[in-house]
């Protein structure tokens, strides 16, 4: 079975990821992409933007600043409510969420709760513990030359908000059919108590998120037909298994405060199952909260009927990092003599590696440059190896999920055919060179 330990190695041995600023210690809850990384992550976000907007006729991005005026977060509910149950070991001083700390517990977990069971702190062993208090998970900065009140803003701590404000200037420019949604992919911010489990829970994150327009009446239909596409995009694009993937219906007490039903689609990740996906149906409470503070409607004037009313709205917000982490933990096996990473064709780093089969003979080389620059041509994500025997050579690119490697030897010279090793079946084929 694998591990989570495993996928960090692989992560960081093979450059996909690193801890953030690692040279200087590092920093919790921060990591860095490597080019490996950058390169499986753009696939991502490029395949979600191409099923979600570019595929689709009800869809429209928009891309917000990251600092909005600070009544975004007062008029959303963020700055009474965006915080999670912070406890404090009274031997040691570490701090962390008690809800974590409590198998089966909840984000609404009482002192009362939380003392009576009485978990030993992960840090020390002690059980002597604060009382829980709220601690909201903002990142607070200030705009401007003077630090005083006037000055306060938040880094965002979801993309979601940065919808809602541009939802009019949307409707007054496009005027969009109902229903419609606006896309958004950007960071997001949230000064976690204590992250952790790899970059399943970070500080800093990006996120992939859709507001869904609806008429109130037809909230129920539009719900189920999103989330009946989002598992067909999990399962057909990113290659997760249907087994791994499971919906679980949020009870009232623990949805967030604008969500009057929400699915968490949960995944089973190598540390168990954690949450993928979150899909809300947030009613009006955006646009009406929008419109109480700023003083104008949010109203939606239907073009056949002349009805004006605030349109209701449904969310699917998704991590980029922990789709990152659930695509390379259904992609990552373990076989006899190798490590192969079985990522599905479009989102692999690259696609196709080339080789000489000896680097000392130029007549190899030469024709093994030929043939990289016309896969390079062709197909843009095409690496070079080089390096060490060829066995070596099948073993790195299993790793970082190439699925097709090259391999330019004395028969090439003699007859143009090349021999092309599948990852996955390590069935090798000899093909013309003009075939690829």
């Amino acid at each position: 079975m694998t591990k989570l330990e495993d996928i960090v190695s692989l992560c960081k041995r093979r450059g996909f990821i690193f801890p953030g600023s690692d040279v200087y210690g590092g920093m919790a809850g921060t990591w860095d992409f490597g080019p490996l990384g950058v390169m499986l992550k753009r696939n991502l976000m490029n395949t979600w933007w191409s099923f979600w907007v570019d595929k689709r006729d009800d869809m429209y991005g928009v891309d917000a600043a990251i600092i909005m005026n600070p009544k975004t977060w007062e008029a959303s509910g963020h700055v009474a409510t965006f915080a999670d149950p912070l406890v404090e070991c009274k031997e040691c001083h570490g701090r962390f969420r008690a809800d974590k700390l409590v198998d089966g517990a909840t984000e609404s977990i009482t002192t009362e709760e939380f003392l009576a069971v009485s978990p030993k702190c992960p840090t020390c062993g002690k059980q002597d513990w604060s009382e829980i208090r709220k601690f909201n998970m903002m990142f607070q900065t200030h705009v401007g030359p003077v630090d005083d009140d006037s000055s306060i803003a938040y880094l965002r701590p979801e993309t979601a908000q940065g919808i809602f404000t541009n939802y009019k200037n949307v409707v007054d420019t496009i005027y969009p059919n109902l229903p419609f949604g606006l896309a958004q992919q950007g960071k997001a911010f949230r000064n976690e108590i204590s992250p952790r489990d790899f970059i399943l829970r970070d500080r800093e994150c990006s996120q992939m998120e859709i507001e869904y327009f609806v008429r109130p009446e037809e909230w129920e239909q539009n719900f189920d037909e999103l989330l009946a596409d989002y598992h067909a995009f999990l399962e057909e694009q990113m290659g997760l298994p249907t087994d791994k993937i499971h919906d679980y219906d949020v009870p009232a007490e623990d949805r967030a405060h604008y969500s009057k039903h929400t699915i968490d689609v949960m995944f089973d990740y190598p540390n168990g199952q954690e949450e993928l996906l979150g899909f809300a149906y947030r009613t009006d409470f955006d646009l009406s909260n929008i419109q109480k503070a700023s003083g104008k409607s949010m109203e939606y004037r239907d073009k056949v009927t002349g009805e004006s009313f605030i349109p209701h709205v449904i969310e699917p917000s998704i991590g980029v990092e922990r789709l990152f982490l659930a695509v390379l933990s259904a992609a990552y096996v373990e076989e006899e003599d190798r490590v192969v990473l079985k990522l599905p064709e479009n989102l692999a780093p690259y696609k196709f590696c080339v080789s000489p089969l000896l680097k000392n003979k130029p007549e190899l080389v030469e024709k093994a440059k030929e043939v990289f620059a016309i896969l390079k041509q062709k197909y843009t994500f095409v690496t070079w190896d080089d390096s060490g025997n060829i066995g070596k050579r099948y073993k790195k690119q299993d790793e970082i999920g190439t699925p097709k490697c090259v391999v330019i030897d004395f028969d090439t010279l003699e007859d143009d055919t090349v021999t092309v090793r599948d990852r996955d079946t390590t069935e090798q084929v000899r093909v013309k060179a003009e075939e690829l």
